[in-house]
């Protein structure tokens, strides 16, 4: 799953910077940046989440 995570993470920052570098598609580095920040997020719960659980 953390695999996942990071390859999403790479993707999404990959995006970005080929969106704020094409000024054309500026609308897909807004997009990459959005994905990555809400990507960051749902990871960061999901493990906090798993470290709260008590068995």
């Amino acid at each position: 799953m953390l695999t996942l995570v990071v390859v999403l993470l790479v993707l999404w920052l990959v995006l970005a910077v080929v969106g704020f570098a094409v000024h054309g598609i500026l609308w897909l580095g807004i997009i990459g940046v959005i994905l990555f920040v809400g990507t960051a997020i749902v990871a960061g719960t999901r493990r906090s989440a798993r470290k709260n659980r008590t068995i």
